[in-house]
């Protein structure tokens, strides 16, 4: 298996490995698309848990990142057996309503990536389902993530 160290598109990326299992294969004989977005949800849930953003800290703090949108590239098929890397950035925020991560998935067999995904998030109240403004719990979770924050 590759070390996908240079194969990232920004360093230093949160990850999670998988495998691809026959239940992820569809009528074409590939990892279905889905699939694809569950492993961009389910890193990016990971990355905020690291971050102590966890669901018990939105539900407390009343406030959760929801989805606005997400659009995804899919460039080549994996197909069962094949070890897979998600990787994942905030790549951009506006510190009071907004932020956007990246995502990139490769097959560590032979470094391919296999699709380039964005998704942007709006902070919410949980009660409402309105848009508020980020905590600053969320400012000092997420804040030290976002990638060329050092930069600002």
């Amino acid at each position: 298996m590759i070390d996908p160290g240079d194969l990232w598109d920004h360093p230093r990326p949160h990850t999670l490995r998988t495998q691809v299992a026959a239940k992820d294969i569809d009528g074409l004989n590939h990892t279905n698309n889905a699939v694809y977005v569950n492993w961009c949800e389910q890193v990016a849930w990971s990355h905020s848990v690291e971050l102590g953003l966890d669901l018990e800290r939105y539900r407390t703090l009343d406030r959760a990142m929801a989805i606005t949108r997400a659009e995804y590239d899919y460039l080549q098929a994996s197909r069962e057996g094949d070890h897979i890397i998600a990787g994942t950035w905030i790549v951009e925020w506006d510190r009071r309503l907004t932020m956007a991560r990246a995502f990139q998935v490769i097959r560590l067999d032979d470094g391919a990536t296999l699709l380039r995904g964005a998704m942007r998030f709006a902070c919410i109240a949980l009660s409402s389902g309105k848009p508020k403004r980020l905590p600053k719990e969320f400012i000092e979770g997420y804040g030290p993530a976002v990638l060329n924050e050092t930069s600002r």
